[in-house]
């Protein structure tokens, strides 16, 4: 998917989440919105995994380490034809087997998670079990950079790298909030980059909400041979919406019928702006 087509699933991506956190009156609103560009890039130009292949056992997996966010996968996988974009409308009700994290009961979802620092540790699991069985798949997987003060990433670092797995890529979504504040009030993480780059990476920095610089990072992988991949993504809470931006209120917060309209409109208004740019009306 070219470049422009992405701009408006970015767009319509967050039109979505918006409407079903809305109805359900819960969801991770600020991380949902950070990380949209990254899913967007990652099924719609990198990944080879569909509906169709989901049973291949040489298809691409996505682990969502950063489960709270999952509004945003339950979007994107609906929208790639995993299940039918109404059934997004049971979000959090009875029964429903769309919750707020990833579960393997939704068709798409890999893996459940949501215990923060799990993620990786599966995804390095899975990127050696790639190597032994000798197939080419690759391994993605996204972190909240909250998610770092979990000892287990830093254990499964050190694997990944010790078994030489440049079929794993990790994304961190670096937006500098978690719950209670800026990450580096409640857990200083810098220099984030050097850390990882210690730890046995190839690392590469870009602007997480840029798709063409996502695009442009995600072609260059592996970065090196024999040592895993990572992108530490710069990103901005709440991406999209004026009043949600880098607030830390936001974390998990649900808009008022009034924030919900506003938002809606800036959302409509982004649209109108791209038809105009791309001469669709």
């Amino acid at each position: 998917m070219e470049i422009q087509e992405l701009e408006r699933k970015s767009i319509q991506y967050r039109k979505a989440i918006l409407s079903i956190i809305k109805k359900a009156n819960a969801g991770h609103t600020g991380g949902d919105l950070s990380c949209v560009e990254i899913l967007n890039v990652l099924y719609n130009h990198v990944m080879n995994v569909s509906p169709e292949n989901f049973t291949d056992p040489n298809r691409d997996r996505y682990i969502q380490s950063k489960g709270h966010s999952v509004e945003t996968l339950f979007t994107v996988l609906a929208d790639k034809g995993f299940y039918p974009e109404e059934e997004l409308d049971t979000l959090n009700q009875f029964q429903s087997h769309f919750i707020g994290h990833p579960t393997r009961k939704v068709n798409g979802v890999e893996h459940n998670t949501g215990a923060l620092g799990h993620g990786l540790s599966v995804s390095v699991g899975i990127a050696l079990a790639g190597k032994k069985n000798g197939l080419s798949y690759r391994v993605y997987t996204l972190l909240g950079d909250g998610e770092l003060e979990e000892g287990s990433n830093w254990e499964a670092s050190m694997s990944a790298a010790h078994y030489k797995l440049d079929n794993l890529v990790v994304i961190i979504d670096r937006n500098t909030l978690q719950i209670t504040g800026r990450t580096e009030e409640v857990s200083q993480l810098e220099p984030l980059s050097d850390k990882f780059k210690a730890f046995g990476y190839a690392v590469r920095e870009t602007d997480g909400n840029d798709l063409a610089a996502l695009v442009q990072v995600f072609g260059q992988i592996p970065f090196e041979k024999g040592k895993p991949s990572l992108i530490l993504a710069h990103t901005t809470k709440g991406k999209g919406i004026s009043f949600i931006e880098d607030q830390v209120s936001w974390h998990h917060h649900t808009p008022t019928d009034q924030e919900f309209v506003v938002a809606m409109t800036e959302l409509q208004q982004a649209e109108e702006a791209w038809q105009v740019q791309y001469g669709t009306r």
